[in-house]
């Protein structure tokens, strides 16, 4: 494949897609919100939420990925500014993220902007991922830090930093390449948060969209702490 091209007739003319991925197990306001202020504030004309199928870097998700899909689609339902993209669910396997962005990439074409959103953690363990080298290649990396973090000074993450790391206008003049740092004081609710509050007969009620609520207790879903 070609490396994706950096000059199109004219800047404004480039399309820009970011994928935020997840088990999302289930989605939740902090979900919902990261994705939403990514889009705005850089200005993605498309914000694509990606569950995984089977994620190869934590545990399997206790639910069914219908079910979290389901959940997903419920939950943007009513926002435009954010779809579902179902490609790595009705993938058999593992999820390799490298095997979304060559999927996508070939379906888009070279000169679309693509970026894949993740968490600072997420970056510093790249090195483990499926091909890892190679999703520089295909995409954008937006990284989404806490207030306080800190960035290593030395091995293959602070290499790969300082050879591709870059600015919110290289998201629209390039379309993969650059490394993007974006400081974001994050909500704090966390997925497994609320299977412990579901497990233990409580209500996680202001955490997550009421229709996503009300479909984890029709399907009474994440009763026991195995979930």
């Amino acid at each position: 494949m070609n490396r994706p091209s950096s000059v199109p007739s004219t800047l404004s003319e480039r399309q820009t897609v970011a994928l935020f991925g997840g088990t999302f197990n289930p989605v939740h306001f902090g979900h919902l919100r990261m994705a939403l202020e990514l889009k705005d504030v850089l200005g993605f004309d498309e914000m694509r939420l990606l569950p995984s199928h089977q994620p190869v870097h934590r545990a399997a998700p206790g639910v069914t990925a219908d079910a979290r899909r389901d959940m997903l689609a419920l939950a943007v339902e009513n926002c435009p500014s954010l779809q579902l993209d179902e490609r790595e669910l009705q993938r058999q396997g593992p999820t390799y993220t490298v095997d979304t962005l060559e999927e996508l990439r070939a379906e888009l074409g070279d000169d679309v902007s693509i970026s894949f959103c993740m968490g600072l953690d997420s970056l510093l363990g790249l090195p483990d991922w499926h091909h890892w080298e190679r999703l520089i290649q295909l995409a954008h990396l937006v990284v989404v830090t806490r207030p306080g973090w800190q960035l290593p000074r030395d091995g293959e993450v602070a290499e790969l930093l300082a050879a591709h790391r870059g600015e919110a206008p290289d998201l629209k003049a390039q379309a993969a390449g650059s490394i993007l740092l974006r400081e974001q004081t994050l909500l704090p609710i966390s997925a497994t948060g609320i299977r412990s509050l579901i497990a233990a007969g409580r209500s996680p009620q202001y955490l997550l969209p009421e229709r996503v609520l009300d479909y984890i207790q029709t399907h009474q879903l994440y009763k026991s702490d195995n979930n």
